[in-house]
């Protein structure tokens, strides 16, 4: 039995698209049995298992069933995040979320923290995830993760026998600065002045792996979250240092305009990541060398 015999379908193009009325044909009971499944279970693996259909199989029926009504049925969210967010975080989390909503799609750019508040504010995303010391303005913040820089110099360094260090202590060395835009790059440069003294600044480049590889190649020391140091770092046979300073510990937060206006897709989003904070409570490498 056909949508079309018990008077569900559309009405197609006025044109008569063949291909439209083909997909209608192709929608029948169990297609509507199984979106039901979808929609109660909100999971299309677990929709498939308590109908006993592969989910590949629910997965290109309720494909067809996009097409042949126009509609969309998985939920979209725009995000935008810094660096440290995408490069220590947001894979894990995000993992998370699918696991739940297979349906759900994310568009996820990264921007450094005053564009992210800058682009919430012009509606290019729902979400986004920015430096805790960046300006937000009007939008509505939540308390995300908390991540600690840590120095990277290679093994050979005269620093590299620390186990902590000061910032102002690595100003009489040649420095890899990400690019001028970062939060980190900012707050590195506010410290150096108010050590006193310069930063001397070799290079720029646009991200963690590219701070190793330049640090690697003996070009300079620079600063990177330890959690990105783990993820990109530890394999080029380098070494991190706890920074000691009290800056070096800081807060990423999820900024979004208006919590209460968010689309239901945006909000399970929001709740979720607000939910995978972690061990965050844990004082990090940086905060008991401070103590």
């Amino acid at each position: 039995m056909s949508l079309e015999s018990i008077g569900l379908a559309l009405p197609g193009p006025r044109n008569g698209g063949t291909a439209q009325s083909a997909l209608l044909r192709r929608i029948d009971l169990t297609t509507l049995r199984l979106f039901i499944a979808v929609c109660e279970e909100k999971n299309l693996t677990r929709a498939a298992s308590r109908e006993g259909i592969a989910a590949s199989a629910v997965s290109k029926r309720m494909a067809d069933f996009e097409l042949a009504f126009g509609v969309t049925l998985r939920g979209h969210v725009r995000m935008l995040a810094n660096l440290s967010a995408i490069v220590q975080f947001l894979p894990e989390d995000l993992s998370g979320f699918f696991s739940a909503h297979e349906f759900f799609k994310v568009d996820l750019q990264e921007r450094p923290s005053r564009q992210v508040v800058r682009g919430l504010e012009q509606g290019a995303a729902e979400i986004g995830i920015c430096s805790g010391e960046a300006e937000t303005r009007s939008l509505e913040t939540f308390h995300y993760r908390y991540d600690n820089l840590v120095l990277v110099v290679r093994p050979d360094h005269p620093l590299a026998a620390r186990e902590g260090v000061r910032f102002a202590d690595t100003l009489d060395f040649d420095h890899i600065g990400l690019h001028a835009a970062s939060s980190i790059y900012l707050r590195s440069q506010y410290a150096a002045t108010q050590a006193g003294k310069s930063m001397r600044l070799r290079i720029h480049v646009p991200g963690f792996e590219a701070v190793c590889r330049m640090v690697q190649a003996n070009m300079g020391i620079g600063l990177i979250p330890d959690r990105a140091f783990d993820v990109v770092g530890a394999g080029m046979g380098l070494r991190s240092i706890g920074l000691c300073d009290e800056w070096a510990r800081r807060e990423l937060k999820i900024v979004v305009r208006d919590a209460r206006q968010l689309s239901t897709t945006s909000r399970l989003m929001l709740d979720h990541l607000r939910a995978a904070e972690g061990n965050e409570n844990e004082p990090g490498l940086g905060a008991a060398l401070r103590g």
